[in-house]
């Protein structure tokens, strides 16, 4: 007899440390869990970003509570799942109450396309308390843990009315005018982008979280460069934006995800580091999704890692971009990949109460 379905319930503990995607990823996966029929705690230490974020999350995700920083005293007592995400390192009070309750501790590791990824996804770290904490890599192929994607994605994308979306916005696209969207970090290769950009007519949207140095190279973009401010979006809005957009320049893995399912050619800025380590990142990244070689230039480039050559054609980049999407459209995403992790290593459900004889 197949086991009986019931509703998990879902601890995830968040720590924002900058820019935002942790928590954006932690209340996207909070909500697609919720949306999946479970019950979820988000516990964060700064959930100020939420009023922007997702202003109404009590309506679209009314099963998620978002709980301060260290959340109740015995928080993770009673929790089916624990989610440690990005290695924030649990209250201690948490593990405490884990020692008597043995739930699914998972500890969500940041994306990568790197090799260890699909080499370390899945694995456990028993520890000297009796615990037991699994390792869960969201990644580009079947061997990992997949991308965040909500179910009806691809059917609002394809019904989606450009148009009308920046109308809304206040914002009317002049004739001939391609639409690119910026969200980056401070970046060496602003300036001969934007001459690049120059090329044609341009409507540049600019996004709050840009750096002000960059800002600042941005409004004194040539003529032929538009600059319009915008506000800033929830997560709604932003897909909303990208989905706007004919070139995306984005950072971070979550707008990196996003992007991807947009499906328009895209710029990734990868978190700089000073030992470099981010030009591995998104090498394995380009080799993974395999775009044009105009297209892989263009995002070494805009990573600081070769002299800008100019922007390459859209077209080819656009249709590596829709095949890259193809490919990993065919995989479950990660919400719904976690939540068969977490079922096949939770300890036994009771089983079915038997039915009563006549």
């Amino acid at each position: 007899m197949a086991p009986v379905r019931r509703e998990l319930r879902w601890d995830i503990f968040c720590r924002v440390v900058d820019n935002f995607g942790d928590i954006g990823v932690c209340w996207r996966l909070a909500a697609q869990l919720a949306a999946l029929g479970d019950v979820v705690r988000l516990v964060v230490d700064d959930a100020s970003a939420l009023a922007w974020m997702a202003p109404q999350r009590a309506r679209t995700a009314p099963d998620v509570d978002v709980l301060p920083w260290p959340g109740p005293p015995r928080h993770g007592d009673g929790a089916d799942v624990v989610v440690e995400a990005f290695g924030c390192d649990l209250p201690e009070a948490c593990v405490h109450a884990m020692r008597a309750t043995d739930p699914v501790w998972i500890n969500l590791e940041y994306l990568s396309a790197e090799p260890y990824v699909e080499r370390s996804h899945g694995l456990p770290s028993p520890r000297a308390d009796g615990l037991r904490k699994w390792f869960y890599y969201p990644g580009f192929s079947e061997r990992t843990g997949g991308l965040l994607r909500e179910p009806d994605l691809m059917q609002r994308r394809e019904h989606f009315d450009r148009e009308a979306w920046l109308a809304a916005q206040g914002i009317a696209r002049r004739r001939d005018e391609r639409v690119v969207s910026l969200f980056c970090y401070d970046n060496a290769a602003i300036g001969a982008w934007l001459e690049s950009l120059a090329g044609a007519p341009t409507l540049l949207l600019l996004t709050p979280g840009t750096p002000g140095p960059a800002q600042r190279q941005v409004q004194a973009a040539p003529d032929a460069v538009r600059v319009v401010r915008l506000p800033w979006l929830d997560q709604e809005g932003f897909d909303h934006l990208l989905w706007s957009a004919d070139l995306n320049a984005v950072r971070g893995e979550d707008s990196l995800v996003r992007a991807l399912w947009a499906g328009a050619p895209f710029l990734w800025q990868a978190y700089p580091q000073h030992d470099g380590a981010h030009a591995a990142k998104l090498r394995a990244l380009l080799g993974t999704l395999a775009l044009p070689a105009g297209a892989a230039a263009a995002n070494e480039a805009w990573n600081g890692l070769a002299p800008w050559a100019g922007l390459p054609d859209l077209e080819p980049w656009r249709t590596g971009t829709v095949a890259a999407r193809t490919r990993l459209l065919r995989q479950d995403d990660l919400a719904t990949q976690l939540r068969r992790f977490a079922v096949e290593r939770l300890r036994p459900w009771p089983a079915a109460p038997a039915a009563a004889k006549a």
